[in-house]
Parts: C-alpha cells; structure tokens; sequence
C-alpha cells in the first residue's frame, strides 16, 4: 500500500492525485487540518511559571522557535527543550520554522544558564537541542560538551537527551557527544531519501546514517532518530529508511505528521492519519528499535523521559 494514496478525512485538497514511488505530485493545497491535529492553547500556571523562566534566564527552546504543536502539553508539565548556540541557524531548511541567517557571536554564559534553568525547574530528564553553526569551526561541539557539563554539576541525578547536527560528518566532534555520555542522543534524518536535497538542503542522508552510525561505535548507549511524514514520500520510502535506522542500530524511532509553520515553507503534501502512525510503530517494533513514538502531533522530543527504557 502507498501511504500517499489516501488523503486524511475532513481533508479539502486541489490538485488530489494518487501519489506513487514513480509519480509524485508536490503541489497540493489543504484549507483544513483534521480533528485530530488539533491543540490546545498553552494555559495554567506552569506553563506561566516556565515562560517566564525561559524570559527572565535569555534562555532559547525549540518548543517557541519551532512552532511545537505539543508547547502547551510539555509546558504545562514543566518541561522544555532547550535549544543553545543561539536561535539563527546557518541552514535553510524547507520545513524548519527556526530563524536563518548569520548568527551572533557564542554566548559562552549559556551553558551556565541552562543548566541553573534545569536545577531551578528541578528536571528529571532534559532534552537538549541546537541550531546549525557552519560557521564555526567545531560546529558548536564545545559548547555542547560545555551545557551537558553544567547540568551534570548542577543537577547529577537529570538525565539527559541531546538533539545534536550533523557536524558535517566530523568523527572527532561526533565524538565529543559521545564522550559526555549523555543517555540517549538524537540525530533526525527528518525525511526520505528521495526528498532530503528538498527538504534539508544542506544536509546529506547518508552523511546523517553516518552520524549515527558513528554514535554507536563511539559507546553511545541510546540513539534516536525521527522522521516527518506528510511531504510527498512513500510507504515503500519509509518502510525502507526505518530499515537504514535499524541497520546504524538505533534504538529509538519517532514519526509524527509535518505541519508547514509558514507560506513560505514546503506545504503539507497531505494528512497522514492516526490509524497509519499506528501501522507504522507495529511495523517498526517488528524491525527491532526498542522505542517507537508514532503519531500526527509527534516530535522528537515528545515523551522523551519515556525513551529512556
């Protein structure tokens, strides 16, 4: 079965073609998202508590920056992923709602910031993340082994997920991560093989199975990566990059429905429903990854404390 071939109910398209692993149509417009991609407004006195946190530390999330459909739910539990080495990226994906541009000099205080956010907020698990610095020569790896550093002095019992780059394929700041030991780190091949020069642009799909890859033989515990669907891939696509995870040996896999944050950004090619994210997880459970998060409102880190097993 095609996993394109079938548009999500309460879904209005123009241009609603049968999509094959042949024949792709990439101009398809929705007027309405279907029941189940609907959220609540962020409210309640946590979530307060945390914006006001994050405000008052100059701290940076990929919850804000990135448009998270989940910001209300993980807010208003008192959880956050911190996204450091600033909020511009150097990279101009066609799915990411995050600022590109020329970012700002490294704020070498943030580590410290984040970490006395994680102690205050008293985190059990947190989940690191950061923007693409092509700009740098390590690409960010200091301060990274600089942040888990800090949460680690500060708050020894947090554990610790971090959602790390590419580092252009570096095997030496790969293995800076590696060497922090944090227990799960995440790298995102985010699409298919096929829609990766689309989608990422300046990423490569085999550079990111590389990436992970590396993280195993590295002594990395846990890796995690995820996928978007919804831009015009296939079901015989996903089925066969969830077996290029497996084949790097991650342990952990998430799907979850991309949703376009602007205009000017790659437009959903259609609704993938609940009942196939369901599919999809019982597929990938049989492949052997240990974790599968599979749903329409999943990102990566949602129910990230969960992936610790």
């Amino acid at each position: 079965m095609d996993i394109n071939s079938n548009c999500a109910k309460n879904t209005l398209s123009v241009n609603s073609h049968i999509t094959t692993s042949e024949n792709v149509v990439e101009k398809k417009i929705y007027k309405k998202k279907p029941r189940w991609l609907r959220v609540k407004l962020p409210t309640g006195k946590k979530f307060r508590d945390l914006r006001k946190l994050v405000d008052s530390h100059r701290l940076h999330t990929i919850c804000e920056s990135g448009n998270c459909p989940n910001m209300g739910e993980c807010w208003g539990a008192g959880t956050a992923t911190f996204m450091i080495l600033g909020n511009i990226c150097t990279r101009s994906c066609g799915f990411c709602a995050v600022a590109t541009g020329k970012p700002k000099q490294l704020d070498w205080s943030e580590p410290e910031r984040v970490a006395r956010s994680v102690k205050l907020m008293n985190i059990k698990h947190c989940v690191i993340t950061s923007v693409d610095r092509d700009d740098l020569e390590d690409g960010g790896s200091q301060m990274w082994v600089n942040t888990v550093n800090a949460v680690r002095r500060l708050s020894p019992k947090t554990t610790l997920e971090t959602l790390i780059p590419d580092f252009k394929g570096d095997v030496n700041q790969i293995q800076k991560i590696a060497i922090v030991h944090p227990e799960v780190v995440s790298h995102n091949m985010e699409t298919v093989e096929r829609l990766t020069q689309k989608v990422r642009i300046q990423a490569k799909y085999h550079r990111s199975l590389f990436v992970l890859k590396t993280l195993k033989e590295k002594g990395v515990k846990r890796t995690k990566s995820g996928l978007m669907l919804g831009l015009g891939e296939t079901y015989e696509e996903i089925i066969s990059s969830m077996k290029d995870l497996r084949n790097m040996n991650v342990d952990i896999l998430t799907l979850g429905q991309y949703l376009q944050p602007t205009t000017r950004h790659i437009p959903v090619h259609r609704f993938v429903s609940p009942e196939e994210f369901e599919k999809l997880k019982k597929i990938g459970l049989d492949m052997g990854f240990k974790y599968v998060e599979s749903g329409p409102l999943v990102r990566s880190s949602y129910h990230a404390e969960k992936h610790l097993f």
